[in-house]
């Protein structure tokens, strides 16, 4: 089992640092090759460069959550979940395909426990009932 995991090329692991502008501020952000890797191809997709996408990533995280928080991880987490998705047909292996152009509802339907928050149309009424509860 472990061949698999130890014959990785020990570059794919070493962690580079990039410096990138978002919105004026210069910030470092420091991630293993191969997560760069996965989201240049993420960007390609796209027609971007990996620092337009991490702007508009860091802007949609923002408009969505109202904060940060680690990026860092957000963008590790970001390029597993393109890999699994890709690997689980969500998204086409073509890359001629951008992300854009997929429904993500489609793509995010019935997502695996723990790997994201329901929609709020998708989320349970029972769910919305112990909240309820719970606030009060």
């Amino acid at each position: 089992m472990c061949e698999v995991f130890i014959s990785a090329d020990p570059q794919s692991y070493d962690a580079r640092t990039r410096s990138v502008r978002l919105h004026g501020v210069v910030t470092s952000i420091r991630l293993e090759n191969l997560f760069w890797q996965v989201l240049e191809e993420i960007a390609r997709r796209d027609g971007m460069v990996v620092v337009q996408l991490i702007e508009r990533l860091y802007d949609e995280l923002v408009a969505a959550r109202g904060e940060v928080g680690n990026f860092a991880s957000f963008l590790r987490v970001s390029a597993l979940r393109y890999e699994a998705l890709l690997a689980q047909g969500r998204i086409p292996a073509d890359n001629s395909v951008a992300i854009r152009s997929l429904d993500a509802k489609a793509v995010l339907h019935e997502l695996p426990e723990g790997w994201g928050r329901p929609l709020p149309e998708q989320r349970p009424a029972a769910t919305v009932h112990t909240l309820r509860a719970a606030a009060r």
